[in-house]
């Protein structure tokens, strides 16, 4: 068996010179010439052969050891390298976890103090509800018993201005359709009233605001019939005349501020007329 097929031929050198130290000792031996005969020659060389083999596989057991501890060193230096890694890791999330809890215990706290403050705002409100309820209710507790002690004429006066008031409010607040209505109803119940031919020119003045100047024009031509002489009138022909020009009678609405000139010369509403008739 030569050097290069030995099983421990790449092992490390101790385990080579070795078996050259005894290849050599076999070599001297057998250069002494007759010493030995073939048969026992044959037997050393066996014999040697079967150390040599002995002190390789040894050899290679002890390099095998050698290695498998190499590698559970490195096992448990990858393993220790793991477990400080993840011990970092558990340090970082134990962090966020405080940081977490601190914020939760904020904004509990925060939350805590706001319904307080809420309730606290709400029990206010309550407060100041009751005490304007009160204070309303002690108000027309009050007006009830002012209304007791007049005069079945000045209840009745009281009744028309509030009804007046309430037309002119629904005119006011742009409820047009509901302020020709409470004005209807005003002059249905007070027929006699001097606010007759002002609820007559809100009338006219709401239908204009709805943009229904055929009934404009005849609630205004209403009061200049029956009332010619207030101090709506002139007010109410230059309504018509307004009437007249959204219409797109241009004609008609020249006429009614020749008109309006003619018949109040004197009235705010016959220079409004001038002025309109000085731009034709």
């Amino acid at each position: 068996m030569s050097l290069k097929s030995q099983p421990g031929a790449t092992r490390p050198p101790r385990a080579s010179l070795a078996v050259v130290s005894l290849l050599l000792v076999l070599a001297t031996s057998l250069a002494r010439g007759g010493m030995f005969d073939d048969e026992e020659a044959r037997a050393r060389i066996d014999s040697l052969k079967r150390q040599v083999e002995i002190s390789q596989r040894a050899a290679d057991e002890r390099l095998g050891k050698l290695e498998a501890a190499v590698q559970d060193r490195r096992a448990l230096l990858e393993l220790s390298a793991l477990i400080d890694a993840l011990r970092q890791d558990m340090a970082k999330l134990r962090g966020q976890v405080e940081v977490l809890v601190n914020q939760t215990e904020t904004i509990e706290r925060r939350q805590r103090d706001l319904y307080v403050d809420l309730d606290a705002r709400l029990r206010r409100t309550e407060q100041a509800q009751a005490k304007q309820e009160q204070a309303q209710a002690k108000l027309e507790q009050a007006q009830a018993q002012v209304q007791e002690k007049l005069t079945a004429p000045e209840r009745e006066a009281a009744k028309e201005k509030e009804t007046y008031e309430a037309g002119l409010n629904q005119f006011k607040q742009g409820n047009y359709g509901a302020s020709i209505a409470a004005f209807q109803g005003f002059m249905s119940s007070f027929p006699a009233s001097q606010l007759m031919p002002s609820a007559q020119y809100w009338i006219g003045n709401a239908h204009y605001a709805l943009r229904d100047f055929k009934s404009a024009i005849a609630a205004q031509q209403k009061l200049l019939q029956t009332w010619p002489d207030n101090a709506k009138a002139p007010d109410a022909l230059l309504n018509i005349a307004s009437s007249q020009l959204e219409s797109g009678d241009v004609k008609a609405a020249r006429e009614s501020l020749q008109q309006l000139v003619k018949r109040y010369p004197t009235s705010p509403a016959a220079e409004q007329a001038k002025q309109r008739l000085a731009k034709r």
